[in-house]
This record gives structure tokens, C-alpha cells and sequence, in this order.
């Protein structure tokens, strides 16, 4: 009995062992084979780095600010009395814009107007009396003061009356009347904008590295989505002399010319400015770039290396090319094409399609029958 056991479980050990060994002898010949099947080849579009010559300018974003601008406002509390203007009007420096009811204080520079006048009298009889010795000095100076007081009087009362009107602080364009006749008008309550739209500057910001190149006087051309189809043309007026040292920008100002007040500030406006000469560049198109948050890269299509010259032939008609990425630093961005500062060179071929799908050492094959060729100044199809 104890003998069958024994062979029983030498038998049970043996079966039990031949499956789990081929069990193990599958899982380790199904890895090899992932691990050594060959990497299937993708279908990209390729396109050639180039040398271009491109004008020598550089573009920035703005925003459109007057050159001159404020909301105006009530000095002092009263009750709007006339209003002399419309919405829209063109005004020029010290016309009269609103007056606020003034009776009382009115009221007040005329009774301080007769004091003054009696203090006046009250200085000449003094200094009569004095000329004849029948009073001091000292009495005839308390009379000068007195009448020295009582004009100081008027002066403020008449500053007191000059707030109760609001007249335009410069010539330029009224917005829309935020008051009525009748109204109440509490201090620094807004009554109407005013700006001065002629000329208008253009505010904006440059890259630290730019700075040895910028300059005043150099000619700006300013776009705004409001008017595509028109350019605006002005000059740099002023440079901020320090950098911010949070962005690492330096602010620049524009003037440019609107007669027909076209302009409007708060605009937003892309910027460029033109510098003298040509800039020789290496460009591809922008589809060629893989941005990412680690740094840009382009796909360079090579030919793949092979282990052998037999598996060499062997592959050629399909997955003979391969596709090495490579970090590049991009410049400026014209139509189709964007500018590489470093990292590539005229003459090298990149992946220009389907870079989502690949990866270094990735096969590809190339195919350009449907790519689209990129332009210098695309234009979108009529119709």
C-alpha cells in the first residue's frame, strides 16, 4: 500500500510538473517573441529644412492707450443745474462741460465781497489817521491784516464757486453723459470720459534680449482685429530704461497718427517693428514642430541602422528610414513656417505629419503624395 502511494505521487509530481514547465516554456517563448518582433513602420510626411531671407522685424502685442484720457468727475457734492454738452462732442481745453446749482455759495462771495470793501475803508482811515499821528503803528497793521483776511476770503469762496462747474482739462472726444439735469451728484461721481485720440500711442512689451537692438524713432506697423485689412503706421516714441525683473520684458511705447480718430484705446494690436537689413534663416514648417512642456523637438528622418547588410536588404523597400527626435530652440513664426534658432540645419529632412505617433528610433515611411505645402503668407480659400 505504501509502495502504490509512493508511486502515485512520483507519478502526480512528474505530470504536474510537465505542465507548469510548458505552462513557463510558452510565457518565455511568447515574451522573446514580443520582445524581438521588429517595430512596425509609420506613414508620415516629410519636409526639408531651408534657408529663407526674411525682413528683419519682430512682432509684439499691445494694447492701444490715449494719449491723453481721464473720467471726469464732481470735485464737490451739489445738484446738477446745466449740462453743455452732448454724447460725442469734440471739445477743446476750458470749455464748459457741466455746472452744479451754486446760490448759497454765490451768497457767501458777495457777503464777503462787502466785508471786504468795509474792511478797505475801515485800512484807509487808519492809515489816514496814522499819517496824522493819532493812532500806533501797530493799530494801523491790524487794519491792513483785517483787509488782507477778507480778500484771502473771496479768493477761496471764488475757488469753492470754480468746483461747482466742470470744464474739459484738454482738447478731445466725449463719451456717452452719465448725468442728467436735476440730479444729485455726490463727490467723484463720474459725469463723462474724455480722451484725445489724436495722435494715440500703442503700449507693448519686448524680451530682455531685444533691448541693444530697439531704439526710439525706429517705424512701427500696428494691426487691430477691428480693422484686419489696415495697417497703422507710427514710431517707437519712448523705452522704459529698466527690465522687470518678473518677466524679464522691457516696455516700449508707440505714437502713431489718427486723424480720422479710428483708433480707440484699450484696442488690442499686434505690433511689429522694422529693423534695418536682412535676416538669413533656417525655417520649416510649423506642423514639423512637437511642443511640449519639457522643451520643442523635431522628428529627423535618417536611414535606420542595421544589425547586418542582410537584414538590411531584406527590410529596404519598407521600414529602411527611422526617425530621431531632437530638441530644437524656435524663433519667429511667419504664415506656414517657423524659424529655428539652434538644433537644426538647412538641408535636413524632419517628419512634418503624424508626429503624435512616433518615437525616437521610430521606422517610418515617407510619404508626400497628400501633404499640403506651407506658405509664407497663406490666404484662405474664396468662397
Amino acid at each position: 500500500m505504501t509502495k502504490r502511494m509512493v508511486i502515485m505521487l512520483i507519478l502526480s509530481t512528474v505530470l504536474f510538473g510537465g505542465v507548469f514547465g510548458m505552462k513557463w516554456f510558452g510565457n518565455k517563448a511568447m515574451n522573446d517573441y514580443m520582445n524581438n518582433m521588429p517595430t512596425p513602420a509609420v506613414t508620415v510626411a516629410s519636409a526639408t529644412a531651408e534657408s529663407m531671407v526674411w525682413p528683419n522685424r519682430l512682432t509684439a502685442v499691445g494694447s492701444l492707450v490715449a494719449v491723453n484720457g481721464a473720467d471726469l468727475t464732481a470735485e464737490v457734492d451739489g445738484v446738477v443745474s446745466a449740462i453743455h454738452f452732448e454724447s460725442g462732442d469734440t471739445v477743446k481745453r476750458g470749455d464748459l462741460l457741466l455746472t452744479l446749482a451754486a446760490a448759497s455759495e454765490q451768497g457767501e462771495l458777495k457777503r464777503l465781497q462787502a466785508q471786504a470793501e468795509l474792511a478797505e475803508l475801515n485800512r484807509s482811515r487808519k492809515e489816514q489817521l496814522y499819517k496824522g499821528k493819532s493812532i500806533s503803528k501797530a493799530e494801523l497793521d491790524t487794519a491792513v491784516a483785517e483787509t488782507n483776511v477778507a480778500l484771502a476770503a473771496i479768493e477761496a469762496q471764488k475757488g469753492r464757486l470754480a468746483q461747482k462747474v466742470v470744464t474739459a482739462p484738454f482738447d478731445g472726444k466725449l463719451g456717452i453723459r452719465r448725468v442728467n439735469v436735476g440730479q444729485y451728484l455726490g463727490m467723484g461721481a463720474a459725469i463723462v470720459t474724455l480722451q484725445k485720440l489724436d495722435p494715440i500711442n500703442v503700449d507693448f512689451s519686448m524680451p530682455e534680449h531685444y533691448l541693444s537692438d530697439l531704439n526710439a524713432g525706429l517705424a512701427v506697423s500696428v494691426l487691430v482685429d477691428a480693422y484686419p485689412d489696415q495697417a497703422f503706421q507710427g514710431e517707437i516714441l519712448a523705452i522704459e530704461p529698466q527690465v522687470n525683473p518678473m518677466t524679464r520684458n522691457f516696455d516700449l511705447r508707440a505714437r502713431l497718427a489718427n486723424a480720422d480718430m479710428t483708433l480707440k484705446p484699450g484696442l488690442f494690436a499686434t505690433v511689429t517693428i522694422t529693423l534695418p537689413g536682412d535676416n538669413v534663416v533656417t525655417v520649416i514648417p510649423r506642423s514639423s514642430v512637437h511642443y511640449t512642456s519639457y522643451g520643442d523637438s523635431v522628428f529627423v528622418v535618417q536611414k535606420k541602422e542595421h544589425a547586418d547588410v542582410s537584414e538590411a536588404k531584406e527590410d529596404a523597400a519598407e521600414d529602411s528610414l527611422e526617425v530621431i527626435q531632437r530638441f530644437v530652440q524656435l524663433g519667429e513664426a511667419r504664415g506656414d513656417f517657423i524659424a529655428v534658432v539652434s538644433g537644426l540645419e538647412p538641408g535636413t529632412e524632419v517628419a512634418s505629419t503624424g508626429l503624435l505617433k512616433l518615437r525616437n528610433k521610430q521606422p517610418v515611411i515617407i510619404d508626400n503624395s497628400n501633404a499640403p505645402e506651407p506658405e509664407l503668407r497663406p490666404e484662405p480659400p474664396a468662397g
